[in-house]
């Protein structure tokens, strides 16, 4: 079961994350920071990144534009991690029958925190024809408290009340309808691609294919090198007595060191074509100059 600090600190996180989401570092406003902060408050960090990292993927693809609101991932992460826990119910399941529903129903509460931010708008066009600062910055603050309360409340009430309500629904799940808790583990497995189809529909692949393919054969080389160093390291370690090793799968590590060398010799390129332009511009109206 949840106990009473459990169900403070998750609401807490829910409430950090969202405020980080409006300003300018937003590394805990995401759904694995979530899953990852809400495992490690129910005891069980790995489960919290399973859920957090695939629902992170489930909406990888996702965007908003100017106020426009999106699904709460982070919410959602933070409620099927906490449930899945505390019930023992199958991550997977979770995540396609707590994770994403909660997304979408609190979308509305994201709605309802943009729109209470309006009182404290006009309160600070008022101040401003004051030029009363001190009281601006107060109350842009005060705006924080909307959207703090728009993630804690329906996190807190849900984990407060709704354990009987899952508790029920896992019993269903598992019972009489067992086909749909298979298929919507089935589901929340397939879930992630779905945010990668979407990435993929918004990206110039057209334009860019190649890149998608150095990107396949490259992760499938660094997983077969790093598969390859852990077995002959578990090797090792079964036949050398006291050797204590550690060979670790982590082919995304040489994944994300060959993206920052594309990274920095791509951002190298555009620095180097801007400082060219201005000498580029001036040789070509010297030629018109001497043209005339």
């Amino acid at each position: 079961m949840i106990n009473i600090f459990q169900v403070l600190l998750l609401s807490l996180v829910a409430a950090f994350t969202v405020v980080c989401g409006q300003n300018w570092w937003q590394t805990a406003n995401q759904p694995v920071f979530c899953g990852m902060m809400a495992g490690i408050i129910m005891g069980d960090p790995v489960t919290g990144l399973f859920i957090g990292g695939s629902m992170q993927l489930t909406v990888l693809g996702i965007g908003t534009f100017g106020g426009s609101s999106h699904i709460d991932a982070n919410s959602g992460s933070i409620l099927a991690t906490a449930f899945s826990v505390a019930l023992g119910m199958d991550p997977s399941q979770a995540l396609a029958a707590i994770a994403v529903p909660v997304a979408a129903v609190l979308t509305v509460t994201d709605i309802l925190g943009r729109f209470c931010n309006t009182f404290f708008q006009h309160r600070i066009d008022a101040l401003i024809e004051r030029e009363d600062y001190a009281g601006i910055q107060r109350n842009f603050l005060y705006g924080a408290i909307p959207w703090a309360l728009s993630r804690a409340l329906p996190v807190g009430l849900a984990l407060a009340f709704g354990q009987g309500v899952v508790q029920t629904l896992m019993d269903v799940l598992n019972g009489p309808l067992a086909w749909l808790g298979t298929g919507l583990g089935v589901a929340g497995a397939v879930l992630p691609a779905v945010g990668f189809a979407i990435l993929l529909r918004y990206l110039p692949v057209k334009q860019f294919w190649h890149y998608l393919i150095l990107g396949f054969v490259v992760t499938v080389f660094m997983s077969y090198l790093f598969t390859n160093v852990k077995t002959i390291g578990t090797a090792v370690a079964g036949v050398a007595e006291g050797f204590t090793g550690s060979f670790i799968n982590l082919p995304m590590i040489g994944i994300a060191l060959i993206g920052t060398f594309l990274a920095v010799n791509h951002y190298r390129t555009l620095v180097n074509s801007s400082k060219n332009a201005p000498v580029e511009a001036a040789t070509q109206e010297g030629d018109d100059d001497d043209e005339l």
